[in-house]
């Protein structure tokens, strides 16, 4: 699917291998495990609760209890490997499944759910389990597009829309996608027809662009469309997930797509046995998402990621449509606060930092890679996240690793991490990245 992700609309689409496949629709219709392609969307809501990029959480062999009688479930990052002490940032972009499961821990199933269905991924009828943080809930790959256009634009809310725009075969409007009035915008006229000369008139209440549009004479100035999408994420955070999506191109699982030469950002997904690969990529205004697997689901092969085989047909597709694309960076929001730091610690540089280390960090205002937070002293191997904070929990202030310009006082922590890991109802069976 590739998406305008500022209207909603559908640009191009397949979802099938041949004729033989016109009756069933895999890009709209077929629902498949999305894996780590959900994972930015769990990164996005501890953003949105006061997280930061440079929030250090352990990344460390994790168990969790499923219910009596039932073996306790223990996810594993693809490698079976564990880097410890590692920034939010690090976790998106090597797609880290004990991280994952951490901080969704720290945040509660409910409210990573909550994000899912206010994005369009999942709705009511999404069982409320804790395997849907590593993506084992179905989806549809339109609706993933769709909330990472949602991402990419800023926040606000699209639909995806195939359809445009419909007039009959004398050239009146039918049916329009677009439901904005444009006051001044030029009259839609059956074919063959003459524009007369009228008086201006009132705008009717259909409005909008094309039929019943005011007919008053055209000026050259540009006609301002308000913008009537609903704010569905915050601004700010929306930025920092979408730099971080960078991020997996730069430094993570996607970093053939750089030899396109363009400002991409993107997440790999892979499923249990590879019976899914994903690629969900963008840049400032294209949105392109592709999914392979079989319809009846089983392995595409002994380590075939979404990195492998997903991507290639994401990178062969830009490798056509870049010519048509003006080179631009990812839009910043008013607020956010570009901050030099280590990429590998989240931490401002220190004169042996090494040149290729040093990036800009997209900060809120109030926030500093000084300001840790909770999980700073994670490297004590440790998460108290059913206790609260106190100063003393805190790493010494002599300790080389930790230099605060200030002591953290508790009550600056984000609520929403002090609370308890809440008891997930079921599992499944987990173990997706």
């Amino acid at each position: 699917v590739v998406m305008d992700p500022h209207t909603g609309r559908v640009l191009a689409m397949v979802g099938g291998t041949g004729f033989r496949n016109r009756d069933f629709n895999r890009a709209t219709q077929a629902k498949r495990q999305p894996g780590s392609a959900f994972k930015p969307f769990v990164y996005l809501t501890g953003l949105e609760n006061g997280l930061s990029p440079s929030y250090i959480i352990v990344d460390g062999p994790v168990s969790l209890y499923q219910g009596a009688g039932l073996p306790l479930w223990t996810p594993k990052n693809y490698h079976n490997d564990y880097l410890g002490p590692t920034t939010l940032r690090i976790g998106v972009e090597k797609s880290r499944n004990a991280m994952t499961v951490r901080l969704s821990q720290m945040l509660g199933i409910d409210r990573v759910l909550e994000m899912g269905r206010r994005l369009g991924i999942y709705d009511e009828r999404t069982p409320r389990n804790f395997s849907i943080i590593l993506g084992s809930a179905e989806t549809k790959l339109i609706n993933m597009a769709m909330a990472y256009s949602i991402v990419v634009n800023g926040g606000k809310r699209v639909t995806p829309t195939l359809v445009e725009r419909i007039q009959d075969r004398h050239g009146k409007l039918v049916f329009r996608s677009d439901q904005r009035a444009c006051p001044g915008c030029q009259e839609s006229l059956p074919a063959g027809e003459e524009k007369k000369e009228e008086k201006p008139k009132e705008e009717t209440a259909s409005g909008g662009i094309g039929e019943g549009v005011s007919t008053a004479p055209l000026s050259n100035e540009v006609p301002i469309i308000p913008d009537a999408r609903e704010t569905v994420v915050d601004p700010l955070s929306s930025y920092q997930i979408v730099s971080i999506l960078e991020g997996v191109v730069q430094h993570g699982t996607a970093q053939r797509a750089k030899a396109l030469g363009l400002t991409v950002g993107g997440k790999t997904g892979t499923t249990n046995d590879s019976r899914d690969v994903w690629f969900m990529g963008f840049t400032p205004d294209l949105v392109v998402g592709t999914y392979i697997g079989f319809d009846q689901p089983r392995s595409l092969g002994e380590k075939e990621t979404g990195g492998s085989t997903a991507l290639p047909a994401f990178i062969r597709f830009f490798e056509q449509a870049k010519a048509d694309i003006q080179p631009q960076p990812f839009r910043i929001p008013p607020g956010i606060h570009l901050i030099k730091i280590n990429h590998d610690t989240g931490r401002y540089p220190s004169p042996g930092t090494p040149p290729g280390k040093i990036m800009f960090e997209a900060f809120k205002p109030g926030t500093s890679p000084d300001q840790r937070g909770f999980l700073d002293f994670a490297h004590r191997g440790q998460i108290p996240a059913d206790v609260p904070i106190s100063p003393g929990d805190l790493p010494p202030q002599d300790d080389p690793a930790y230099r605060p310009s200030a002591p953290i006082n508790p009550e600056d922590i984000p609520s929403a991490v002090n609370a308890p890991p809440e008891a997930p109802s079921t599992m499944g069976t987990g173990g997706l990245y």
